[in-house]
């Protein structure tokens, strides 16, 4: 899961970029990166960390010009280095930096296809990378020695489409000409389009979530579609092609479950609404298979999961109570040779309100649970606080397989319901009861958001 954003503006584009960053930031905190083209000059800054980490204002300072593209990275495979952050640059053809939200499933067959008939050199393991030059190579052969175009842009990106496989969204910059942004033809990652007003002409930007555009001022026009690339020039002139068939967007779940800010709309749906609707429908299978009587309060796990534990509440005509206070600022956790440490204890993350666990019987709503060690020092956590019984309750199915197309994790932390059953997945966890969203009304909830989404990347969960 990456944070992606590209603007093209009447002023100095960093300031805009490094704060549309900042409302992205819930999409990666792993690492960061701004680009910007100033009269064909990239200018770029990258490193591990927050968005706050990683620029300063000598580093704000270099990144001049009123277009260019950032990045926010939460990489599956674990710490990586610098030179892994987005975006990434060729100097050919015409100069391209380009960054990535997204999981290429053929990469290494393309690694190797680039190396041996593209005589491109693949520096780091990042999919970004290989997605980068894919569209040099293909701008480069639709060329033919000809001024760059819109036509000759949606040609290498019909191009690359039909050689990358995998789920993507994209935002790419050629030094000089403007913006390209283009969304895989099944559209399982967001992007979104949108346009403010100036005295000078109307400024656009590309982002991952529609609260960036909204934070920014920017007032938002609609999604990219499934399969589609979209081209800003530098002059302001806006061109757009239809590349794939467009079956619809067949966004994934994840998006709705957990991913997404709660105030943003993707492909036309409300994560709001669907996480209401997740709650409200997890209601149903809590009272088929709890007594529900026995329950004395409600509790969400944290920020993502509290609008369906607030309507699961309501719907069970259940006390809701917030039992969990989050740590927003827990500082990093550094990887110091000979150290034993990975990752900050739950304490450092979260702290429980006694009063509200003592002695009383509480049901715990998680939106996916996806590693069962955090799922269960939170389980933990509560009967350390006092808790008499704990019930816990799953906004999202059981998460069955790592999956490129939605969501991907690494070998060494398949998911915790990767062949286990609901008797050995309570256990592992440690609660009195588990409960799972149905994957029939998972469905339902993200389409009572949007009708129009006949079709979710629910694979993770199948």
């Amino acid at each position: 899961m990456c944070g992606i954003v590209g603007v093209l503006a009447h002023a100095p584009a960093n300031q805009i970029l490094y704060d549309a960053l900042l409302l992205l930031q819930h999409r990666g905190q792993q690492a960061a990166g701004i680009s910007t083209d100033n009269d064909s000059v990239f200018a770029m800054h990258k490193a591990n960390g927050l968005v706050t980490d990683v620029f300063r204002t000598r580093h704000m300072r270099t990144l001049r010009g009123c277009a260019g593209i950032g990045h926010c990275s939460c990489a599956a495979y674990g710490p990586s280095c610098d030179e892994e952050a987005q975006p990434f640059y060729v100097n050919a053809p015409y100069g391209i930096t380009l960054a990535h939200n997204g999981q290429v499933a053929n990469g290494d067959a393309l690694r190797r296809e680039l190396s041996v008939t593209g005589r491109r050199h693949i520096n780091t393991p990042s999919d970004a990378e290989v997605l980068l030059n894919v569209l040099a190579h293909e701008v480069h052969a639709a060329s033919q020695g000809e001024s760059l175009s819109p036509a000759m842009l949606f040609t290498a990106v019909a191009c690359l489409q039909r050689r990358v496989q995998g789920s993507y969204a994209a935002v790419a910059q050629v030094a000089g000409h403007g913006i390209l942004a283009f969304r895989d033809p099944q559209g399982i990652r967001p992007l979104c389009l949108g346009v403010r007003t100036a005295i000078d002409g109307n400024e656009y930007m590309f982002a991952s979530e529609s609260v960036a555009l909204e934070g920014m001022g920017f007032s938002y026009v609609r999604d990219v579609a499934p399969g589609e690339a979209v081209y800003v020039t530098l002059a302001g002139e806006l061109h757009a092609r239809q590349l794939s068939v467009q079956q619809g967007a067949r966004p994934s779940a994840f998006e709705f479950v957990s991913l997404a800010r709660p105030d943003s709309v993707i492909d036309g749906a409300s994560v709001y609404a669907a996480r209401l609707k997740l709650g409200e429908l997890l209601a149903e299978q809590v009272r088929a298979q709890l007594d529900v009587g026995a329950i004395d309060v409600v509790m969400p796990f944290d920020d993502i999961s509290r609008p369906a534990a607030i309507q699961l509440a309501l719907k069970l005509k259940l006390d809701y109570r917030e039992g969990f206070i989050q740590n927003r600022y827990p500082g990093r956790t550094f990887d110091l040779p000979q150290s034993d440490i990975v990752r900050k204890p739950v304490s450092q993350r979260v702290n429980a309100i006694g009063t509200e666990f003592h002695g009383k019987r509480i049901l715990l709503v998680e939106d996916a649970i996806v590693d069962a060690a955090s799922t269960r020092e939170i389980v933990q956590l509560a009967r350390q606080a006092g808790a008499a019984f704990v019930a816990l309750a799953s906004t999202a199915p059981p998460v069955l397989h790592p999956k490129v197309y939605g969501v991907d994790w690494p070998a060494r932390r398949k998911p915790a319901s990767m062949g286990a059953t609901h008797d050995e997945m309570r256990a592992n966890v440690t609660a009195d009861a588990l409960v799972f969203q149905d994957l029939k009304a998972l469905k339902a909830a993200i389409a009572g958001a949007n009708p129009a989404l006949r079709e979710l990347e629910i694979s993770c969960f199948a």
